[in-house]
């Protein structure tokens, strides 16, 4: 049974009717371009064929009612008595709410179901995909428009000052706003977007290493506040305004942390400008490298990868079909991704799967995933 079928048929269970409206929204793997989104940079994510999906109809009241297949947990509240509680997937629901009302939108109640496929904790963006599938229904009750934009800025707002996670654009904006067979460049200081057609005879594997971030939060925050030391030093707005050649020139006053952790986001962004121009000449060979370039630099500049992670892009890059591979997400765990030749395809999942497992004695999960449209409205 398809989560489609699957949040439909528990709602006719639940709530003893059909529901008005079917909405998804979806996960997202970001091919090149790693904690530049809060250094008002570049990032070139897809969204994913995997998501939150919710099946919904109104009520004549002001309670939201919804049911999580995936947590088995039934939450009602009041939207006229928003309360913050003890964090869990209750309060991303919440938090969409709440900021949809401090945006002045006239909400009205609802009950619903919710279930999802995106991996939860794998740096896939579960917590995006949730709120804006939140932000859909929510809408489509109301017949109001969808501004792909505005509803990542409203999801990130949730996240941020709701939730209580201080995360970046990236995630909401791609959920909000992909298009099928194509990834997304994103400015993270205009969220002007460019669409960048995938590589032809390419595929898309994300690669679960079965490991989950630890203390991240500690050390994204830490990550956060070095790149606005180095800002400041330079005296530029964030690290997007500052060019390599001033960096090299002037970077060897600055402590030796900071400048590699400034040295990445510097020259991430150019890879991911460079990967949008390898995508449009179709030129999958220079992605691959790219992705490559990025993962080393992630692993010995910024220093966010792990033994699990290096040791599943280097599995991967050993492969025949592997065109590029690195880390995605925040890092310290999760996933890393690889471009890889389509007809090797199978091959690849089986053996680097294999490979993975018997060097590490932990079982990965390797997903095919094609690019999706962002949040949209099914039925």
């Amino acid at each position: 049974m398809t989560l489609q079928d699957k949040v439909i048929s528990t709602y006719r269970t639940r709530f003893k009717g059909e529901p008005e409206h079917l909405v998804r929204a979806p996960g997202r793997v970001n091919l090149i371009g790693e904690h530049t989104d809060y250094n008002d940079g570049f990032v070139l994510p897809m969204a994913i064929n995997r998501a939150s999906w919710i099946a919904l109809s109104p009520r004549d009241d002001t309670i939201i009612s919804v049911y999580s297949i995936d947590f088995d947990e039934q939450i009602e509240f009041n939207l006229t008595d928003l309360r913050q509680d003890t964090p869990s997937w209750a309060e991303y629901v919440k938090g969409v709410t709440w900021a949809l009302q401090e945006a002045n939108y006239t909400l009205k109640g609802w009950q619903g179901v919710i279930a999802g496929d995106v991996p939860i904790g794998a740096g896939l963006s579960s917590s995006a995909a949730l709120e804006l599938a939140v932000a859909r229904a929510s809408l489509a009750l109301n017949n109001a428009s969808w501004n792909a934009a505005k509803m990542a800025k409203l999801a990130q707002h949730a996240e941020n000052d709701w939730v209580g996670v201080k995360c970046g654009i990236m995630d909401q904006m791609i959920s909000a706003a992909g298009k099928s067979d194509h990834a997304l460049l994103i400015d993270c200081r205009s969220l002007e977007t460019q669409l960048a057609p995938l590589p032809t005879n390419t595929v898309v594997v994300v690669m679960d290493t079965g490991t989950r971030r630890g203390l991240v939060d500690s050390a994204y925050n830490e990550r956060r506040a070095q790149c606005e030391a180095a800002a400041k030093f330079f005296n530029v707005p964030a690290l997007r305004d500052l060019d390599i050649a001033t960096f090299e020139r002037e970077g060897n006053k600055l402590d030796d942390i900071i400048r590699r952790r400034a040295r990445h986001i510097i020259t991430e962004n150019d890879r991911v400008l460079e990967a949008k121009i390898a995508m449009d000449n179709d030129d999958a060979q220079r992605l691959g490298q790219l992705m490559y370039e990025s993962h080393i630099s992630l692993r010995d500049d910024f220093e966010v990868s792990s033994n699990a992670l290096n040791t599943m892009v280097e599995i991967a890059q050993t492969h025949e079909g592997c065109i590029g591979a690195r880390m995605t997400g925040a890092g310290f765990g999760g996933c890393a991704v690889a471009l890889v030749d389509a007809s090797y395809t199978d091959d690849f999942v089986k053996n680097v799967s294999s490979a993975y497992q018997e060097q590490l004695e932990i079982q990965p999960s390797l997903y095919v995933c094609k690019a999706t449209n962002g949040a949209e409205i099914i039925q």
